[in-house]
């Protein structure tokens, strides 16, 4: 099993306290000391990604983000706030499980060979700055790849230890429908602290309620500056949520909808969204949950022979390629496959839904092909059968 926070506590006062900038400071400084490796969002190539961070100056200071369909830019608006985005094109799911790694390295000595597996990540991730649907996310990917059957022994060890900064979300963007899945904009569970960025107020500055999430989050915050959280505090953090819940107008009807796609496994839309779609795959890329992947063989003249894993797509032909074929051979299939196993499937293998709300998929597609507007054409003319179904 991997190591994660403890389960979900409401935030009283009991459970929370306030800091400062500089107080983020120190719990960066806090985990580093304790021998984590503080990863945290950045600006980079003009998107938010996720690197090494030893401060708070690295982080993305005063920038929004303005996402929609196939559209993402982001703003600097010159204030002081750290967390006023809601996610970028990176997932953490590439802290744990590495767009592309070597696997094993074997090597011939005359009629030796041996056989080596690469040297195994120094330090523990302490995530820092995880919004409550990527923590979801996290969850997800721990069900399929650390606590089934057979756990995947390279995922199990970077996630095991890892210690969780939540940011509660203050600024959803327009694509966001994390209300939907249930996974924000509150952080509930799967952290060990939680922020919320309060906006300046009476003078007082900017200014975070720490939330703890467990026995670990409390004894970090033990060891930086912070105050109790007061009644007023938390009714700012109320009304931060609320009015990021609010703002969301993006909806995905969950109800029966994994009996709805079965039933409409050859509905004229899957065809009809084949028309706008580029099999490139970017949705999967950009997904917190999709796990595909493919191993590769390589060798050299030196007689050096590497395996390595990469990430794959349903988009890509040769995925689901066997004798005679690939068994999905056309656009609509492909995208019937990654959308009624996101929400459909996923169910059935592992007790909960692929989709965490966090609208990815929808910005980055470069024809901003909508997952909730899909779901929502096939609820509207349910049962409806005629046409090709792109089988």
């Amino acid at each position: 099993m991997v190591a994660v926070a403890a389960g979900s506590r409401p935030v009283t006062a009991a459970s929370a306290a306030i800091v400062d900038r500089g107080g983020l400071d120190s719990l960066i400084r806090a985990l580093a000391e304790r021998g984590y490796e503080v990863t945290g969002p950045l600006v980079r190539d003009g998107a938010i990604v996720h690197g090494p961070v030893a401060g708070t100056d690295e982080l993305p200071v005063g920038y929004r983000d303005h996402q929609g369909p196939g559209s993402y830019r982001l703003e600097d608006t010159g204030d002081d706030a750290l967390f006023a985005w809601a996610v970028g094109p990176a997932s953490w799911k590439a802290a744990f499980f590495p767009p592309r790694e070597t696997v094993w390295r074997a090597t011939a000595d005359g009629d030796d060979v041996t056989v080596r597996e690469p040297p195994q990540d120094a330090a523990p991730v302490a995530v820092f700055g995880a919004r409550p649907c990527e923590i979801a996310a996290m969850a997800v990917l721990d069900r399929v790849l650390a606590e089934g059957a057979v756990p995947d022994p390279s995922y199990a060890r970077r996630r095991s230890g890892t210690f969780v900064v939540a940011a509660e979300c203050g600024h959803p963007a327009a694509t966001c429908f994390c209300t939907s899945m249930g996974t924000g904009p509150a952080a509930t569970d799967g952290y060990d602290m939680a922020l919320c960025e309060l906006p300046e107020h009476a003078g007082a500055g900017r200014r975070y309620v720490v939330s703890v999430g467990s026995d670990l989050g409390a004894e970090v915050l033990a060891q930086i500056p912070h105050r109790p959280a007061a009644a007023e505090d938390l009714e700012h953090r109320h009304q931060v949520v609320e009015s990021a819940r609010a703002s969301m107008t993006r909806v995905l009807d969950t109800d029966g909808l994994p009996a709805l796609l079965a039933r409409n496994i050859d509905h004229p839309r899957w065809e009809e969204t084949a028309q706008r779609c580029l099999s490139c795959g970017n949705c999967t890329m950009a997904c917190p949950t999709c796990f595909c992947s493919d191993v590769h063989d390589v060798s050299d003249l030196a007689g050096t022979v590497e395996r390595h894993r990469s990430w794959s797509s349903c988009f890509d032909r040769a995925h689901s390629l066997v004798h005679g074929g690939p068994v999905r051979p056309t656009t609509a299939s492909c995208y019937r496959q990654w959308l009624t196993h996101k929400l459909g499937t996923w169910w059935d293998q592992f007790g909960t839904s692929g989709c965490v709300g966090c609208g990815r998929c929808i910005t980055w597609c470069p024809v901003g092909i909508d997952i909730t507007e899909e779901a929502a054409a096939i609820r509207s003319s349910d049962g409806a059968t005629t046409g090709a179904g792109g089988a």
